[in-house]
C-alpha cells in the first residue's frame, strides 16, 4: 500500500530503530512505548489485519509468531514473561491498518488490560 505507514518503514522509507529482520517480518520499537520494552512486530507484505489472514496467508501468522520469541530474547524477557497484543479495529485501538503485533515487557502487567 502506498500509504501505508508500516510498508513505508518496511521498505525503510521511513526510519525506525529495527530490532530484529527476516525475509518476512520486521521489528522496531514503538515510537510511543507503553512499557520500558515495547517493540512492533509487522510482515513486510501488507494485510490490514488479522481479518484478512485466511488459508491465503496463514504462513504470516507462523512467520509472526516464530520470531516473537527471538524478538523477546533479545530484551530478555523470556525468563520473567511479557505480553503479545494483537488490535483488531478501531474500537480495539488499530490506529494502523496493517497487521501488527505488539511485544510489551520490562514491567509487571496487569490484568484486565483497559
Amino acid at each position: 500500500m502506498p500509504d501505508c505507514l508500516f510498508c513505508k518503514i518496511a521498505n525503510k522509507q521511513i526510519p525506525s530503530e529495527v530490532v530484529y529482520e527476516d525475509d518476512r517480518v520486521l521489528a522496531f520499537k514503538d515510537s510511543s512505548p507503553q512499557a520500558p520494552v515495547h517493540i512492533l512486530l509487522i510482515p513486510k507484505e501488507h494485510i490490514a489485519s488479522t481479518t484478512e489472514l485466511g488459508e491465503k496467508f496463514s504462513h504470516v501468522a507462523k512467520d509472526l509468531f516464530a520470531a516473537v520469541p527471538k524478538v523477546a530474547s533479545k530484551f530478555s524477557l523470556l525468563p520473567k514473561g511479557f505480553r503479545v497484543v494483537i488490535n483488531q479495529g478501531p474500537h480495539a485501538g488499530q490506529a494502523v491498518d496493517h497487521l501488527h503485533l505488539h511485544i510489551l515487557g520490562g514491567r509487571q502487567m496487569h490484568w484486565p488490560p483497559g
